[in-house]
């Protein structure tokens, strides 16, 4: 506790000095009961407002090595002090040119101390030696606010110059503070303590600043005076704003402020900084303060607008109802009035056209009998719902790490990228590692989990009440289980914390491929159950209990680079065939890259970005459709296939998912291998092999004759799946297989046939 009262010491005797140093420079200046009213309708007194702020931070950082020479102390402290006084300047009852004030108070402190220390110590006399660590730390905070009476003078000169003065009085406040300690390495274990300090009233220091008397009066409008001054010596900066008139309208805009809910706690309302601003989708409470400066009972009307003024763009376009609402009020003579709306921010981090909207500009209209007496606008800044990134099979969080730079560049840095897995205390999901990894690995309904904890820190982060997700592979199916099973019912807007849902090239309703794959794993003695999870046959499962989309939208891409696929015909791209990336998404597009490139930039110029920057126009409204059938994709006949997971193009039954054969090679660079392949009589042949893209594989039939082959540097060199697909019926014999490694290391492959089904 020491240093908490050295620290409170300096503190007092900092803001004691410079309180002397403003009184030091107050100028003489004549009382507002002294200058004449302008006009015989009014008394002549200054009425409006004055804001007083002022601010201090220090901070220090130091490093003092110990006497023993085997160690350092460490100190960090910072200290952050502010105060704002909106003083309401209003006419006195007596009517005789004098003005009241009254301030409305806010004051924050808080300092924090934090001491490390280390040592080098033996506990055998100096045989071994280890390092011994205590940390410390103090923090002290006061807080106080209330309404006291002010005192503003305005002293006008003959020359026209002018100062204005405001002086705000002491109020109550708290204080509380803490002490924790913790230790390491000492010989004799030593506990570390923690002591909080009760909350303790505490006085509250006033304020006072004048102005130069610099500032000059219009003569073209004497009765209007409006300006700043700021003083600033060491660390500390205050500042008055003014904007007072005599005989002006008596109903004033005071203050327009706006404030959103920190998340998780619906109702736990809080103001918003400019710097901050807030997240697209959060409800919003526009306030706007009303003050009466006359001594009778007036009522006025308060509208809210957009306003485009000074916007690069659109500074020629009107002025819009922000809402449909005006809403009035009776204020008493002499009082302040707090007018509010709640506004559904969703929209506007973008224009309806695409655009980035860097700051919205909410303007409040003041009006009294029907006639515009005042205006006030404030910037608020927007920024687009943090976005999710879920990475797919044999992937991590890497893959998105090029995002943050695309979201910087499309919107603001205020767009946030959060790749599942970047901070790992955070969550971290496992879906197989490395390319062909047989590593252990976490089902889907285990990464839903895992995705669950990233969007909880992802709007906290963010303070953020919805988020978007994109999705890449199977990073689709653990979004889906999650908004299925783990997303919590809508917040009390109504809306889904997921509203957007974009999947690319996810395998809704599996691979075929999965299905050989899987089986040549397990012929091999291996288990990957990343793999084994994408079968047609756990698509078709996870599909008949995975439907509830909570009202989030869902966008669907399917890459369409390859025409065959496992020995299949189907459009796909390398992994996933179009309609299991469609699946029931009725809001679907098709891209000519293949399945690892679909997270690039142009598909996420054209398909990603289109579905998430909506404007304030576009649909926000939580999706109710019901999912389509693929007969309305696909056309008539389409169902009998889809949703059970089967392919019309190659229906599987049992038998035919076993491969025939699965071999396992590794190839040094440069290395060729021949190896031979056994081939039933069939109306088909297919071989199917994973392996790194600088592998070339080329099929020679029982007579030697080249039949088909998958060479490294091709588009389906790309993909994971590869396949050799020869239409015609063969006839049972032995077959070649020679494989090359192009490459400059050490690459493996697995290569399996299966019979082709009827086609």
């Amino acid at each position: 506790m020491r240093s908490l009262r050295l620290i409170s010491f300096l503190i007092l005797a900092s803001i004691m000095t410079a309180q002397a140093t403003v009184f030091a420079q107050t100028k003489r200046a004549t009382t507002a009961s002294t200058i004449k009213p302008s006009a015989a309708k009014c008394s002549g007194a200054w009425t409006g407002v004055v804001t007083y702020t002022r601010t201090q931070t220090s901070t220090d950082r130091k490093r003092v090595e110990r006497v023993s020479n085997r160690g350092h102390d460490t100190r960090e402290w910072e200290m952050r002090y502010n105060y704002t006084a909106r003083v309401a300047v209003v006419e006195a009852p007596e009517g005789n040119g004098r003005s009241n004030a009254k301030a409305t108070i806010n004051h924050k402190f808080s300092s924090k101390e934090k001491i490390d220390a280390m040592e080098l110590n033996s506990c055998d006399r100096g045989k071994t030696w280890k390092e011994m660590k205590g940390t410390s730390i103090s923090e002290t905070k006061t807080s106080g606010s209330d309404n006291a009476v002010a005192n503003v003078t305005i002293g006008v000169n003959s020359d026209g110059t002018y100062t204005v003065s405001v002086g705000v009085p002491q109020i109550k406040g708290e204080t509380t503070g803490k002490q924790s300690s913790e230790y390491s390495g000492q010989c004799t274990k030593k506990e570390g303590k923690e002591l909080t300090m009760p909350p303790t009233e505490t006085t509250i220091e006033g304020n006072s600043v004048s102005s130069t008397g610099a500032h000059k009066i219009d003569p073209a409008n004497p009765n209007h005076i409006a300006g700043s001054f700021t003083n600033t010596w060491q660390n500390v900066e205050e500042t008055i704003e003014w904007n007072l008139d005599k005989c002006g309208a008596p109903l004033r805009l005071v203050d327009v402020k706006f404030e959103d809910m920190k998340f998780p706690d619906w109702n736990a309302w809080r103001e918003i900084t400019e710097q901050t601003g807030t997240i697209d989708g959060n409800l919003i409470k526009i306030k706007a303060t009303v003050l009466n400066t006359s001594q009778e009972e007036k009522f006025g009307e308060v509208k809210f607008k957009e306003t485009y003024k000074g916007d690069k763009w659109d500074g020629a376009r009107p002025d819009a109802p922000l809402e449909d609402i005006e809403v009035s009020a009776r204020i008493p003579g002499g009082e302040e009035k707090e007018i509010e709306i709640m506004w559904d921010s969703s929209g506007y981090a973008w224009y309806d056209d695409g655009r980035p909207r860097l700051v919205q500009r909410i303007k409040a209209e003041l009006a009294e009998n029907g006639k515009k007496v005042d205006e006030m606008t404030r910037n608020l800044k927007v920024a687009p719902k943090p976005l999710v990134l879920v990475h797919g099979l044999w992937s991590n969080w890497k893959a998105w790490e090029p995002w943050q730079n695309i979201l910087t560049t499309s919107h603001s840095y205020d767009w946030k990228a959060f790749p599942v897995g970047e901070k790992a205390e955070k969550g971290v999901m496992n879906t197989g590692g490395a390319f062909l990894s047989t590593d252990p690995t976490n089902t889907i309904g285990q990464n839903a989990e895992e995705l669950k904890k990233y969007i909880d820190y992802a709007q906290r982060d963010r303070n953020a009440w919805h988020v978007d997700i994109v999705a890449h592979s199977m990073g689709g199916l653990i979004s889906r289980d999650y908004i299925n099973r783990l997303m919590p019912p809508n917040s009390e807007d109504g809306r889904p914390q997921v509203s957007h849902l974009v999947m690319l090239g996810t395998p809704n309703m599996g691979s075929p491929c999965a299905d050989i794959m899987n089986s040549a794993f397990e012929v091999l003695g291996k288990s990957v159950e990343a793999v084994r999870q994408l079968r047609q046959d756990a698509a078709s499962e996870f599909n008949k209990t995975t439907r509830n989309r909570k009202s989030v939208r869902f966008s669907a891409l399917a890459g369409e680079a390859l025409p065959t696929i496992c020995y299949a015909n189907e459009w796909n791209d390398g992994v996933v065939t179009v309609p299991s990336a469609i699946w029931e998404v009725k809001d679907n597009a098709k891209s000519k890259n293949l399945h690892t490139d679909l997270t690039g930039t142009s598909d996420f110029s054209s398909f990603v970005k289109p579905r998430l920057a909506i404007g304030p126009k576009g649909n926000h409204t939580p999706d109710v459709q019901v999912p389509t059938g693929m007969a309305d994709v696909y056309g008539k006949g389409a169902d009998r296939f889809y949703g059970t997971g089967i392919s019309p193009s190659f229906e599987l039954s049992s038998p035919q998912t076993q491969p025939v054969w699965a071999k396992e090679l590794s190839l040094t660079p440069g290395q060729a291998i021949e190896i031979e392949v056994p081939v039933s009589a069939a109306a088909s042949f297919g071989l199917v092999f994973m392996g790194g893209s600088g592998i070339s594989a080329t099929i020679f039939d029982e007579k030697g004759l080249e039949v088909g082959k998958n060479l490294a540097g091709t588009p389906e060199a790309n993909s994971w799946f590869r396949s050799i697909f020869v239409n015609r019926p063969v006839s049972a014999g032995t077959w070649k297989i020679r494989a090359v490694n192009t490459g400059d290391r050490e690459l493996s492959a697995i290569f399996t046939t299966a019979p082709a089904g009827p086609r």
